[in-house]
């Protein structure tokens, strides 16, 4: 038995190296944007692929740094001069990001010193998707910079006494759930760009809202018990061995949490399952 495992292991790793070996063809005609060229692993991957032939783009912040660049490559590299800290193109992610994540921020260190001082504690509310990202927007993304967040904050804080705990919920019904019906999509839909709307087709918003619904006519009666979430919270507050997760809900122990552990092209697959596809995909 053990010698089939060692063999298997060997041909996984065999394939693996024969695949990652395989190089996209005619390099020469690709078109490569990098930004953050100034300095850095930016600077260093533009001239990498410089001298391997492909045409790159080079972002920089600065004159400056474009024409050092330019005086290390060949002439086929171009450079422009781009600030990515202008946020025009991600408000509505920008708006995600400050509720979510950097509100949760500034709170907690505005505390922080009479947290330390009371060596108190640090609750802080994630999400399964934190975990797991199902969608794009800037929900998921703000969670998981919650958990990033929490998860340093605890290492710091406990040489101070200071225990830090996150709460990473399933799905329960809210104000904030309650709207994710055929009114939410569809006003996401109506702010999507004409590219992004022939590319998805017009009944996408419709197929994605029918799935909703399904899911909604199978909602388990835990998600309309918020007391689940609040007690976790009450635990983590006042227990003496507090976790350093909590996950109310079934949905986040059973299939959020697995998935978690999941290699990356199962849990894809799982998501290809459940959302509809763009009209156009390949």
């Amino acid at each position: 038995m053990s010698l089939y495992l060692v063999v298997l292991i060997v041909l996984y790793c065999l394939l693996r190296w024969d695949r990652e070996r395989q190089v996209v063809s005619h390099l020469q005609d690709k078109f490569i944007f990098i930004t953050g060229c100034d300095s850095g692993l930016g600077n260093r991957l533009a001239r990498q692929l410089d001298l391997r032939g492909l045409r790159v783009l080079a972002a920089c912040l600065t004159e400056q740094g474009a024409e050092q660049l330019r005086n290390q490559t060949t002439d086929s590299l171009q450079t422009v001069i781009l600030d990515v800290t202008k946020t025009e193109n991600v408000t509505d992610f920008v708006k995600a990001l400050d509720v979510n994540l950097l509100g949760v921020i500034d709170v907690t260190l505005s505390l922080l010193p009479l947290v330390r001082k009371a060596r108190g504690r640090v609750v802080n509310v994630s999400s399964v998707l934190g975990r797991v990202s199902i969608h794009g927007g800037g929900y998921c993304i703000s969670k998981k910079g919650v958990e990033a967040f929490s998860d340093s904050l605890r290492r710091e804080l406990s040489y101070f006494g200071v225990k830090v705990a996150m709460i990473e919920p399933g799905y329960f019904v809210t104000n904030m759930t309650q709207g994710e019906g055929s009114g939410y999509f569809q006003a996401l839909w109506n702010q999507a760009i004409p590219e992004v709307k022939e590319l998805y087709g017009e009944n996408f918003p419709s197929d994605a809202t029918h799935g909703i619904m399904t899911l909604n006519l199978l909602k388990p009666p835990w998600t309309q018990d918020l007391s689940l979430v609040t007690d976790c919270m009450e635990h983590a507050l006042t227990a003496c061995h507090p976790r350093t997760r909590y996950l109310p809900g079934w949905d986040a122990k059973f299939i959020y949490l697995p998935m978690s552990y999941l290699p990356s092209f199962l849990m894809d697959l799982m998501v290809y399952w459940y959302y509809p596809q763009p009209a156009k995909a390949l």
